[in-house]
């Protein structure tokens, strides 16, 4: 069923609750499903129209039967166990390719293919030996080994800094990934730009940071894109990414909790036992009662809920671009076939030097002049997010993520900003194309080319993101500090938790945080 249709913006049934819940993104539909699975009486309280958060299905353009998938895109951090214990009716599909990264070398038009056969190949083919190759097997083998150790971690109790070192083992891997800037593993173990390149992009997905920035906020960015269910692969959610919602929705439901879209919180009030929620709906402003509180929503919000000072203002670092095409473009590589090409990640303007360019451009201030962003089509691994028609007569998606483009670019004008932006992103694209992308643009049913593009600014304004922030701000290590709880969910009050991703082991569509909200709610 469609998230909408299984909420209501109904008055809320009683006036208190075990639990009340703020904000129905994919979080926080996790904590409401495992609390009302354990028999607490839940309130899920949604400002929008509809449950999700960024983790939505969406129909962008007017009269096209594409239902894409608007914000989040890819699954890789989502536990099976989280699956599993809920009873969701969700997949995801194994993309075929995992990257192809074009490139000119000696005048002729070529690139790099990961994933299939032919890897060791196109490795040779692009590089000229197997150093690159061997080189690559093992550092991806090490970072395999240590998704095995800490991704099982993620919904249990935070380990300690030694704890988590002891639990990886490998005082190589943990110098590379948790004590030294990944710009320095990234140098001493590959020599190709191009390579170089494709590894550090994992860094530096919505987060800006140079590759050896001594914050290790790249590192941090760099774990989590590797980990994932233990393995690193980033999957492709079957139905779009609004099937999760629907399935979470349904399971919070099925297992008794209450949601209510518009609804907006509006302040919390406690004691550390009992809390006092005020919310306002279409029927007015009214106030719930709850034993515990729990936030999926960005720290800010919940600084600003509770009437505290918030913490430092987050700044979000990325482009996302959807389109739809009557078809896949051709290549300037012909030993590759766009569909192969496109299935995984196509990474654009990404070589080792062009990252770090970019970064100190947009650093600078000024949007970078060759704009680094990856794409992928959904539709090759899942047709089903097309209308029957559109499917048969070859239509495709594409998703396009840019990166190093932060928040701070777009405040002058806004508009102004993303359609430049916009504008070189494609040209460097165009760079890889024997057609230009713009001759493969669908068109909608007002004539008009079907493509979106959401700079910060426009994710703050649309799902108040603080600062247009994916992961509502840094990053953080996978193990406890002093300011951190048991589960990496607590707040200075005893019966307040954040349940979003800014938790510790928040960020990305995972459900993490929601489950370790719910594991502290109950005393686990």
């Amino acid at each position: 069923m469609p998230a909408d249709a299984t909420s209501s913006p109904g008055t809320p049934a009683h006036a208190a609750y075990d639990a009340v819940i703020v904000g129905g993104g994919h979080n926080g539909l996790v904590a409401a499903a495992c609390l009302a699975r354990a028999g607490q009486s839940v309130l899920v309280l949604e400002r929008l129209g509809s449950t999700g958060g960024a983790a939505v299905s969406a129909r962008p353009f007017h009269g096209v039967d594409a239902r894409l998938s608007r914000y989040s895109y890819l699954v890789s951090l989502l536990p099976q166990k989280i699956v599993r214990e809920l009873g969701l009716d969700f997949a995801v599909r194994k993309r075929t390719v995992s990257s192809y990264t074009p490139a000119v070398r000696g005048g002729r038009p070529t690139g790099l293919l990961v994933g299939g056969d032919g890897t060791r190949e196109s490795f040779t083919a692009l590089t000229g030996d197997d150093r690159e190759y061997g080189a690559w097997q093992r550092f991806y083998g090490m970072t395999g080994r240590v998704a095995e150790r800490v991704f099982p971690t993620l919904t249990e109790p935070l380990p300690t800094r030694d704890e988590l070192r002891a639990r990886i083992d490998d005082a190589d891997a943990w110098r590379m990934l948790f004590e030294e800037p990944i710009g320095v593993a990234v140098e001493e173990n590959f020599a190709d730009d191009l390579v170089r390149g494709v590894v550090l992009t994992d860094a530096l997905i919505g987060t800006f940071a140079d590759a050896h920035d001594p914050s290790l906020l790249q590192n941090r960015c760099f774990l989590y894109h590797v980990i994932g269910n233990s393995t690193g692969d980033w999957d492709v959610p079957v139905g779009g990414m609004g099937a999760l919602t629907d399935a979470l929705t349904g399971a919070a439901r099925a297992a008794g909790a209450e949601i209510r879209v518009l609804h907006e919180v509006t302040r919390i009030e406690t004691d550390g036992t009992h809390a006092e929620v005020t919310v306002r709906s279409p029927d007015g402003e009214r106030a719930v009662g709850a034993r515990r509180v729990l936030v999926n929503a960005s720290p800010q919000a919940l600084a600003e809920l509770l009437g505290e000072e918030p913490p430092a203002p987050a700044e979000g670092a990325q482009l996302k671009v959807n389109m739809l095409l009557t078809r896949l473009p051709r290549l300037r590589d012909h030993s590759v076939d766009p569909r192969q090409a496109f299935a995984g990640t196509f990474h654009i303007a990404e070589g080792y030097e062009q990252l770090a360019t970019a970064y100190r451009e947009a650093a600078a201030g000024r949007l970078p002049g060759t704009p680094p962003s990856e794409i992928y089509c959904h539709s090759l691994t899942d047709p089903t997010i097309l209308g029957p028609g559109l499917a048969a007569r070859g239509y495709q998606t594409l998703t396009l993520f840019g990166l190093h483009t932060p928040a701070r670019l777009f405040t002058a004008d806004n508009e102004a900003a993303c359609s430049t932006l916009l504008g070189a992103t494609l040209a460097e694209l165009d760079a890889h194309l024997e057609e230009p992308i713009a001759d493969c643009l669908a068109l909608d049913a007002d004539g008009r080319p079907c493509i979106e593009a959401k700079t910060p600014i426009d994710l703050e304004r649309d799902l108040r993101l603080p600062g247009g922030h994916i992961f509502h701000r840094d990053l953080a290590f996978p193990h406890a500090t002093e300011e951190t709880g048991r589960w990496g969910v607590e707040t200075a009050h005893a019966n307040v938790l954040l349940c979003g991703a800014g938790a510790v082991r928040g960020g990305g569509v995972s459900g993490v945080p929601g489950h370790n909200a719910a594991m502290a709610a109950l005393g686990r």
